[in-house]
């Protein structure tokens, strides 16, 4: 007997809705969203442009100019909250292409891998299991060191680090659902592989799928922080917050909100995707839940 999961997508949003947990990540999601779609309007100042005579402002100082500077300014005198709002931007197209990336490659090959085994299954994971062997982030400055830094070769390489997850996942729900009686009879009067592999396998395949899917936006978006915070990500004048935080390492004693404001960002945006994906799997799947 087969598990059964709601019936739409409107269900399941509703059911997310309904749970304080789900609530807080869908709004926290939102507000970062918003903010990312409407950065040119948001922002106060061009992100760019340094300004010496108000470097290191306090935040809500006017320091002279008809637009108060609400998170202050930096060492270069560009304004703090313009920077975060645009940074929401990088964070979220880096977020979202890169487990596109990841989502994708890891589904083909999860798929391939669960379904048909043998030498196909042994062959995907041995590749799967040598890149996991390396720490991520190693793994993703190795391969923008290779290709240079920049916006595209830091997701590509976020992308490359997450495919044995997503192929992990796949594949172990396939394997599960292929042993399930309606599979072997859908096989036994003679439906073709791919028939089978697309009607009756995927539908079961996308909760834990899009569980997953959810849950890795947080990590990738940390993971480009970090290598920006190194200096192998988003490259200058381009606004990232973790280059923010790497900027401000000097200045942390005589101005703190240097730190603060990009820290308290990151912080709220894996929250709010985390406590969104777990959830997602206790309405996708209840027997999860504790």
């Amino acid at each position: 007997m087969t598990r059964r999961l709601p019936e739409s997508n409107k269900n399941v949003l509703v059911l997310v809705w309904q749970d304080p947990l789900g609530r807080a990540g869908i709004l926290g999601i939102t507000l970062i969203v918003l903010m990312a779609l409407f950065a040119p309007a948001l922002a106060s100042y061009d992100v760019a442009k340094m300004n010496t005579g108000a470097r290191l402002v306090a935040p809500c100082t006017q320091s002279g100019s008809d637009t108060p500077f609400l998170f202050g300014t930096d060492n270069f005198g560009r304004d703090v909250w313009s920077r975060i709002v645009y940074g929401a931007r990088v964070s979220l197209v880096v977020g979202i292409v890169s487990v596109g990336i990841a989502a994708g490659m890891g589904y083909i090959l999860g798929m391939l891998a669960g379904f048909f085994e043998g030498k196909t299954e042994s062959v995907i994971m041995m590749i799967m299991d040598i890149i996991f062997a390396f720490p991520s982030i190693l793994l993703a400055l190795f391969i923008v060191s290779a290709l240079g830094p920049s916006i595209i070769n830091t997701m590509i390489a976020i992308g490359i680090v997450n495919i044995p997850v997503f192929t992990r996942t796949v594949r172990a729900s396939v394997k599960s659902v292929k042993s399930m009686d309606y599979i072997k009879n859908a096989r036994s009067i003679g439906l073709k592989p791919v028939s089978v592999l697309f009607r009756h396998v995927t539908p079961n395949v996308m909760a834990p799928f899009t569980v997953q899917a959810t849950l890795a936006l947080s990590g990738a978006i940390l993971t480009e922080s970090s290598m920006s915070f190194l200096g192998m990500g988003i490259q200058p004048p381009d606004p990232s917050w973790g280059s923010m935080l790497s900027d401000a390492r000097k200045y942390m004693e005589i101005a703190p909100w240097l730190v603060i404001f990009p820290a308290l960002f990151i912080v709220l945006t894996i929250l709010s995707f985390n406590v969104l994906g777990d959830s997602l799997r206790d309405v996708l799947d209840p027997k999860l839940k504790v």
